[in-house]
């Protein structure tokens, strides 16, 4: 991967509802513009990003979606609110911060999340977008969200009980009404009551990530961070990420001409390859890898494909 690069500009960027942005930029100020969209929802961004990046090629911009990361308000303070933060919000969001940046177009890049929102914004405004990079697609269909929080706890029956157990005996038949459930309770005004429901929600995503062996990257978040992410996540997945169901791949024509290179774990428990694979089909500019040994995180050979891709678009 490349060096580590120290953004030369940013700031927080005002896209209404009370809500401020933060953005950077790094690289070369003349270089193809670029985008990182961070997943979760409410992940934050984070400067690793940046080495997948040439730095003398690319002008790169990272930015924290609302609720998380150095926006504000954040999405751990209870009185935020919750209904101005969707995935409409967010792509305006992003086309907004094109043009306050005075880009063109650009190549989106993310991964889990973060590329259901590039694939939103990206059939929005095909015409901003010059190549796009995914790892670990999603396109959060409700039937991928009822497979992460209920099918998957086939293989996990021990932990998908606590997690069950965590609702705090709310009404608990299938995955939307556990996300539901959670998503209720990350609104309770107790911290404490959030607090445990966020500790048992990323017990459950650290869970259905253990046989890739690379620790606890949900659980590992503290205070206000977990807080925030939890919320966020419960909040989007509880309401379909507010999309029609399948409307991503459905309208993946609109993406025709823009190239693609999408990275996808077979042993990727959190999203099984199934909806790499009908992207692929649907989006015939679209070239897709399925990495053998990979999960949801990813290895080497996942990180070698991104800066393959990244060094091939630098081109032009």
């Amino acid at each position: 991967m490349y060096p580590e690069t120290a953004p030369y500009d940013q700031g927080l960027l005002d896209v209404g509802d009370g809500n401020l942005i933060h953005w950077e930029v790094s690289g070369d100020p003349a270089g193809r513009p670029a985008l990182v969209v961070h997943g979760g929802p409410g992940s934050g961004s984070s400067p690793r990003n940046r080495r997948y990046f040439d730095p003398a090629a690319y002008r790169l911009v990272l930015f924290d979606q609302r609720g998380c990361g150095r926006s504000t308000p954040h999405a751990s303070d209870p009185a935020a609110d919750m209904s101005v933060n969707t995935t409409a919000h967010l792509v305006a969001d992003m086309e907004r911060l094109r043009e306050h940046l005075g880009i063109d177009r650009w190549l989106l890049f993310g991964g889990s999340w973060g590329s259901t929102l590039i694939l939103a914004y990206a059939e929005a405004y095909p015409e901003r977008v010059t190549e796009i990079v995914i790892a670990s697609v999603t396109t959060t269909r409700r039937s991928e969200t009822a497979w992460l929080y209920e099918g998957a706890g086939r293989f996990f029956p021990e932990a998908h009980d606590r997690f069950r157990a965590g609702a705090d005996g709310a009404a608990t038949d299938g995955a939307a009404e556990l996300v539901g459930a959670y998503a209720a309770l990350m609104n309770h005004p107790d911290r404490a009551v959030r607090e445990k429901a966020a500790a048992d929600w990323c017990a459950w995503e650290d869970t259905v990530l253990s046989m890739e062996g690379k620790g606890t990257p949900y659980t590992d978040r503290v205070d206000d961070a977990r807080l925030g992410f939890v919320r966020i996540c419960a909040h989007y997945f509880a309401h379909g990420a507010w999309l029609p169901e399948g409307a991503l791949i459905r309208d993946a024509h609109r993406l025709a001409g823009i190239p693609g290179v999408l990275v996808h774990g077979r042993l990727d428990m959190a999203g099984p390859p199934t909806t790499a694979w009908e992207l692929s089909r649907a989006w015939p500019d679209a070239e897709l890898h399925v990495v053998e040994d990979a999960g949801h995180l990813g290895g080497e050979q996942t990180r070698d494909l991104i800066l393959s891709a990244m060094d091939r678009f630098a081109m032009g």
